[in-house]
């Protein structure tokens, strides 16, 4: 699936299931949370703070997802083209950053 489909998707759920979308701020806010229990789970499980029971059986792709779904709910009510822009961004990053980083000892 391409962004743009998964753009399309997201907005059929919201019609179909979630009667409309929440305002923007209130995504800001759900986006933060998401994002929070993504980092509760990289920082338990791959950092250096030590997991608890409760924790062990969360699925980092489940909260991934949750993210991705919240950022697609964002662009298509603020009307951007996250296709567009992550593509930009791409060509943007790599004409930027490709030497920066080839260059970087701390990478090798």
């Amino acid at each position: 699936m391409n962004i743009k489909n998964a753009q399309k998707e997201v907005d059929n759920w919201i019609k179909a299931h979630g009667v409309r979308y929440f305002n923007e701020l209130t995504n800001m806010a759900q986006l933060t949370e998401e994002v929070g229990e993504v980092a509760r789970i990289i920082a338990r499980r791959y950092g250096e703070q030590s997991e608890k029971e409760s924790d062990k059986n969360k699925d980092l792709g489940e909260e991934l997802a949750d993210v991705m779904f919240v950022v697609l709910c964002l662009a298509n009510q603020t009307g951007v083209n996250l296709e567009e822009a992550f593509n930009k961004k791409l060509k943007a990053k790599t004409k930027r950053d490709h030497d920066r980083h080839h260059n970087n000892d701390k990478l090798k």
